[in-house]
C-alpha cells in the first residue's frame, strides 16, 4: 500500500514539473521581439539572442545582429530595410569580423559604444570610435548615430540617400573591389578599371534617382529619374557599382543605373591569361582558354607546349581580344605591323602584343604576364598570342566575323485560289445571305462597343507598356518637356523619311536631336523596334538613343546630338553655299569608311537581335567632332516594307542606293542589301560625288553606271586617279594613299557585284578595309545580269 502511495506521487510530481516547464517554454516561445527607438546603457548589454531590433521613426530601416547565413553561429550588427525582399542589408559594424553568440554591444560607464566578441575577448570592433553619446539612434535616413559616430561615415558595400557622400570609399562584401567616390579597383592588385567622367568626385545621392558627381553639378540619371523611391548605391561582388530602386509592386530591387554595362571590363573576373566571353543574353561571364593554352587551378590557363626556343616561336591572331592588364604593358611606335611583330619576337618575356589596323599602327607589347583579357566586337584591334611553333591549335572561336547570318525583310504570302461559284437554288442562297447580314451586323455591333472600351484604356495601356523597360533603357520623357526643350520645335536640323528632326536642349543642360515620328506603317510595331532594339546596343559608330515620348498617338525619340551634321553635306556641297563644310582629307575618308563597316558588322553580325539597315546612304551617317562616323535610322528600317522602301530612294536610270534584288519580286533581301549600298557610299567617298552624277561626258548618260566606269579607270585603263574627288586630288600622294584607296575601292566593287551570294559579309568588308584579310582582284559590277 504505501509502495503504490510513493509510486503516485513520484508520478503526479513529474507531471506537474513537465506542465510548468511546458508553460515556461511556450511563453518564452511567444514572447514577441522588442522593438527599441534608442539603445541606451539601461538596455546595455544586447547580445546576439536577445530578441531586439533598433527601427528608425518611420519604419523604413531596422539595426540589430544578424546571422550570416552561411553560419548559424556567427552574427553581424547590421542596418537593413525593413519589409524589403533581400538583400537588403545596407551597413554592418563588423562585417569582416563576425561575433559568436557570446559577443555583446554594451555602452561602458565612461559612454564609449563596445561591440566585442566575448569576455575572454575585449577588443571593440566596432568601426570607429563611438563616444560621448547617450543613445545609440536610427535615422529615417538609414543614418546610425551615436555621440560623434556616424555609420553614413564609415559604409561598408552600400551609399544611401544623404546630401554629402564626397570622398566615402565602400567595398564590395567578398572584400575584392573598392569604389573610392570616384574610380573602381581591383584592391588585390590596386588596378583601376573605371574612372568617373573626367574622374571627378561622387558628391551626393538622391531618392530620385540622381547622382551629382563634380563641383559644378553634373550628374548621373537613373532609368526611373523623378519618382521618389528606396535606392541604393551598392558595390556588388562582381565588381560593378549599380545604383537600385525598388518596386514595391514586383517586390524586388531593379537596376536604374550602372558603372560597367559590359561586366568583362571588371578586372580580376578571370585569372591569368584568360578570356572572359559576356554572355547579354542572361548577363553573366565565363572563362575561357586562349588557344594554345590549358585550364590549370581556377581560371588560370598556361600554355599546352611550353615555348623552348623563343626564336622558333609563332603568333596565333585572336580577333576582339585585349588584355588590358599585366606587370608591363609596353606602348611601342613601330610604325607597321611588321615591326610591331619584330618588336616582340626580339623580347623573351613578351607574351603577344596588340596591334590596330586602323592607320594609327598602334602597337602594345604583352610583358611578363597577362590578365583581364576579354572578347568584345567593340574591341578595334586584334591579339597576337606568341605560341611554340609546333602548336597545333588555330584561333577558332576568335577567328572574327566571318560567317554570314541571313536575315529576311520581306516575306511573300500567296492567297488560295477561290472555289467556283456554287449552284445551289435561291431559297438557299437567301437563306445564306439572311444568315451572313445577322452575322455581319452582329459583329459590327460586337466591334464597335470593342473600339469603345480599346480607346478608354488605350493611352493608358501604351503609358504601361513604354514604362516596362530593361533596367539602365532610355528615358521616358513627356511631351511638355520637349516642347519646351525643342523651343515648340522650333529649330528643325533634318527631315527625313521617317519624320522631322529638331534640335533641344534638355534641363539638364545636354543638347539632344529630337525625331518626331510619322506615317509609320506598323505603328507601335516600328516605333518599338527602334527604342528596344537601340536601347540593347552600344557601338562607338552608331547614334545612341537617350530618350523617347509615348502620348496620345504621338512617338518621339531622343538622340545625342552630332554637331557636324551628316557625310553629305561633307561630300556633296555645292560651291555656292553660305556656310562651307571642310574638304575631308583622304586619312579621314578611310577613318569614315572603316567605322561605318564596323558598325553594320556590329548590327548584322554582333548585336543581340540581328539587324538590318535597308537605308544605307551619306544621309544616315553623322560626322562627330572629332570625324568619327556615327550611323543613324538604324531601328526603324527593320520592319519597313519593301515598297516604303522604294519610295524613299533615288533613282536615275540606276537603282540608286538599293541593291538590284529590291527590284527582283521573288528574291529575299538579306544583310546583302545593306552591303550593296554601303559599296556605293565608299564610292562616292572616293569621287566626292553622287553616284547617278555622271563625271565623264564621253558616257551616254542612259548608260552611266559609276562602278562600272571606275572599275574600268582603275583596273582596265590602270588611272586611279581620274576617279579621285577634283577637289583634293592635288593632296593625293601616291606613295601615302595607294594602297589606301586601292583597298577601299576594290572593297566597294566587291560590295557591288549583282548577285548577292556574291559580296561578302560585313565583317569581312571590314576586314578589308583594315587591310587584315587580302582582297582578291575582284569582278566588274554589272546592272541586273547584263553583260558588256
Amino acid at each position: 500500500m504505501a509502495a503504490s502511495f510513493q509510486f503516485q506521487f513520484q508520478y503526479l510530481f513529474l507531471f506537474l514539473l513537465a506542465a510548468s516547464f511546458f508553460s515556461f517554454f511556450s511563453s518564452s516561445q511567444a514572447q514577441p521581439p522588442t522593438n527599441l527607438s534608442s539603445f541606451t546603457s539601461a538596455d546595455s548589454p544586447w547580445r546576439p539572442t536577445d530578441i531586439r531590433t533598433l527601427l528608425s521613426s518611420d519604419s523604413t530601416f531596422a539595426a540589430g545582429f544578424r546571422r550570416l547565413p552561411a553560419s548559424q553561429s556567427l552574427y553581424t550588427f547590421s542596418v537593413w530595410f525593413l519589409n524589403v525582399s533581400s538583400p537588403d542589408i545596407v551597413w554592418s559594424a563588423n562585417q569582416h569580423s563576425p561575433i559568436s553568440a557570446a559577443g555583446s554591444l554594451l555602452i561602458s560607464p565612461t559612454g564609449d559604444l563596445r561591440l566585442v566578441n566575448s569576455s575572454a575577448d575585449p577588443r571593440n570592433l566596432w568601426p570607429s570610435p563611438a563616444v560621448n553619446g547617450t543613445g545609440l539612434s536610427l535615422l529615417p535616413t538609414g543614418n546610425l548615430v551615436y555621440g560623434n559616430f556616424q555609420s553614413f561615415a564609415t559604409p561598408t558595400d552600400t551609399i544611401l540617400p544623404n546630401p554629402q557622400i564626397n570622398e566615402t570609399a565602400i567595398v564590395s562584401r567578398n572584400g575584392k573591389f573598392r569604389f573610392d567616390s570616384r574610380r573602381l579597383v581591383l584592391i588585390s592588385r590596386n588596378d583601376t578599371y573605371w574612372i568617373n567622367l573626367g574622374n571627378f568626385t561622387f558628391m551626393s545621392l538622391d531618392d530620385l534617382g540622381q547622382i551629382v558627381y563634380a563641383t559644378d553639378n553634373r550628374k548621373y540619371y537613373a532609368a526611373d529619374y523623378g519618382v521618389r523611391k528606396l535606392r541604393r548605391l551598392t558595390l556588388d561582388d562582381d565588381g560593378d557599382l549599380r545604383l537600385y530602386s525598388y518596386d514595391s509592386l514586383s517586390n524586388r530591387w531593379i537596376v536604374g543605373w550602372r558603372a560597367l554595362f559590359q561586366l568583362c571590363e571588371v578586372h580580376g573576373t578571370c585569372g591569368e591569361n584568360s578570356i572572359c566571353i559576356y554572355d547579354a543574353s542572361n548577363l553573366s561571364t565565363s572563362c575561357v582558354c586562349p588557344p594554345g593554352y590549358r585550364n590549370v587551378a581556377g581560371d588560370t590557363c598556361v600554355l599546352k607546349v611550353p615555348i623552348m626556343d623563343m626564336a622558333k616561336s609563332k603568333f596565333l591572331r585572336l580577333d576582339y581580344v585585349n588584355y588590358s592588364g599585366g606587370s608591363n604593358q609596353s606602348n611601342v611606335m613601330a610604325g607597321s605591323f611588321a615591326n610591331c611583330e619584330a618588336r616582340c619576337l626580339a623580347n623573351r618575356k613578351c607574351l603577344g602584343f596588340m596591334f590596330k589596323f586602323d592607320g594609327t599602327n598602334y602597337c602594345v607589347l604583352q610583358l611578363g604576364r597577362m590578365f583581364d583579357g576579354y572578347w568584345s566586337p567593340n574591341t578595334d584591334g586584334a591579339m597576337f598570342l606568341r605560341v611554340d611553333e609546333s602548336e597545333m591549335d588555330t584561333a577558332g572561336s576568335f577567328a572574327g566575323m566571318m560567317s554570314m547570318v541571313e536575315a529576311v525583310c520581306p516575306a511573300d504570302i500567296t492567297l488560295p485560289v477561290p472555289r467556283q461559284e456554287s449552284k445551289s437554288t435561291a431559297r438557299n442562297l437567301a437563306i445564306i445571305f439572311a444568315i451572313f447580314a445577322a452575322e455581319l451586323f452582329s459583329g459590327i455591333f460586337f466591334f464597335s462597343m470593342f473600339i469603345k472600351r480599346y480607346t478608354k484604356y488605350r493611352d493608358m495601356a501604351r503609358v504601361f507598356g513604354l514604362e516596362v523597360m530593361p533596367a539602365g533603357g532610355p528615358k521616358r520623357f513627356s511631351y511638355v518637356e520637349l516642347k519646351d526643350a525643342t523651343d515648340n520645335f522650333s529649330k528643325e536640323i533634318g527631315r527625313g523619311g521617317f519624320g522631322v528632326v529638331h534640335m533641344g536642349k534638355l534641363s539638364d543642360g545636354r543638347v539632344v536631336a529630337v525625331k518626331s515620328l510619322k506615317n509609320i506603317a506598323g505603328g507601335d510595331a516600328d516605333f518599338w523596334a527602334e527604342v528596344t532594339i537601340i536601347a540593347r546596343m552600344h557601338h562607338l559608330n552608331l547614334v545612341r538613343l537617350w530618350g523617347f515620348c509615348a502620348e496620345k498617338g504621338r512617338r518621339i525619340l531622343v538622340y545625342e546630338y552630332v554637331a557636324n551634321g551628316s557625310l553629305d553635306e561633307f561630300l556633296f556641297q555645292s560651291p555656292d553655299e553660305d556656310k562651307k563644310k571642310p574638304i575631308l582629307d583622304w586619312d579621314i575618308r578611310y577613318r569614315i569608311a572603316v567605322g561605318v563597316a564596323r558598325a553594320m558588322a556590329y548590327l548584322h553580325e554582333e548585336c543581340l537581335e540581328w539587324v538590318l539597315h535597308c537605308d544605307i546612304k551619306p544621309e544616315n551617317i553623322l560626322v562627330g567632332e572629332d570625324f568619327c562616323p556615327k550611323v543613324s535610322d538604324f531601328g526603324l528600317a527593320k520592319v519597313k516594307k519593301k515598297e516604303d522602301m522604294m519610295s524613299v530612294s533615288r533613282m536615275r536610270g540606276t537603282p540608286g542606293y538599293m541593291a538590284p534584288e529590291w527590284t527582283r519580286p521573288d528574291e529575299p533581301i538579306t544583310s546583302k542589301a545593306d552591303v550593296y549600298s554601303f559599296g556605293l557610299i565608299v564610292l562616292e567617298m572616293v569621287s566626292g560625288s553622287r553616284n547617278f552624277s555622271q563625271l565623264d561626258s564621253k558616257v551616254a548618260s542612259d548608260e552611266w553606271f559609276l562602278p562600272r566606269w571606275a572599275f574600268e579607270k582603275v583596273f582596265m585603263e590602270m588611272r586611279v586617279e581620274e576617279i579621285l574627288d577634283s577637289r583634293i586630288k592635288d593632296k593625293y600622294d601616291r606613295r601615302a594613299h595607294s594602297e589606301m584607296i586601292q583597298r577601299m575601292v576594290k572593297t566597294a566593287m566587291w560590295c557591288l557585284q549583282d548577285r548577292p551570294e556574291l559580296r561578302p559579309s560585313m565583317g569581312k568588308v571590314a576586314k578589308m578595309l583594315e587591310g587584315t584579310v587580302e582582297i582578291t582582284e575582284p569582278k566588274k559590277p554589272t546592272i541586273f545580269f547584263l553583260e558588256d
